[in-house]
């Protein structure tokens, strides 16, 4: 990361700018009801708190779709950072589930100091990802060429890249996902794919449907 410090925020500020920031890097629409979807706040509530990021300069709007400025992506980066380092460390060396250790790092993110943060890098030998397979934001991540599940043909193979943050506000499909072992780095094939969009995969011999909705945002390698 730049040895830019951001100023400390009210963590509503920081979970805001973390939910804009995990929303455009979705490519989801980033508007005051997604907003409100996301963070399981009201509308008028996201209004409320939309004026006061405005006025502290870190998002700005324009005919409904919010950005964040470049104070609010530097705040948004180190949350999101921390955030993922959390994960990563939950999972890795307190062999946490993912979404035990997605809900807890919700509570770290506002807290880990920068010493801790950069013990936790020495710690996990500087990951790039989060146990999901998203970047971290000031890691040398490099993408790899994705396609979404849903795209690839029944019969080829895949290796799971990458579960969007997207699917991890969905009740329920962390679990499923882990233990289906539908993780980054596990190979598997497509073995059917059916009319209501669910696609059927088999990996470590099971055979697990997916549904639409996940199979059209699991980014895989093919």
């Amino acid at each position: 990361m730049a040895d830019y410090q951001t100023p400390e925020f009210h963590p509503a500020f920081e979970e805001y700018c973390e939910a804009i920031y995990e929303l455009r890097e979705d490519d989801v629409d980033v508007i005051q009801a997604r907003i409100a979807e996301r963070l399981l706040v009201s509308r008028p509530a996201v209004s409320e708190m939309i004026k006061r990021l405005e006025a502290e300069g870190l998002v700005s709007s324009s005919h409904n779709a919010i950005s964040l400025t470049l104070d609010g992506q530097r705040l948004a980066e180190k949350v999101v950072r921390r955030h993922r380092l959390a994960e990563r460390f939950l999972t890795d060396i307190l062999d946490l589930s993912w979404a035990e250790a997605h809900q807890e790092a919700g509570k770290w993110e506002h807290i880990i100091s920068e010493p801790v943060e950069s013990a936790m890098v020495r710690v996990l030998g500087n990951p790039t990802t989060c146990p999901h397979g998203n970047p971290i934001p000031g890691a040398d991540y490099q993408a790899p060429a994705t396609v979404p599940l849903s795209d690839v043909q029944v019969g080829c193979s895949f290796m799971v890249s990458r579960i969007p943050e997207e699917l991890e506000f969905t009740p329920g499909l962390l679990e499923f996902l882990e233990d289906a072992d539908v993780v980054p780095g596990k190979t598997g094939t497509i073995t059917a794919a059916s009319p209501d969009g669910t696609t059927t995969v088999q990996v470590n011999g099971r055979h697990i449907g997916i549904g639409a909705f996940a199979s059209q945002r699991i980014l895989v390698t093919v």
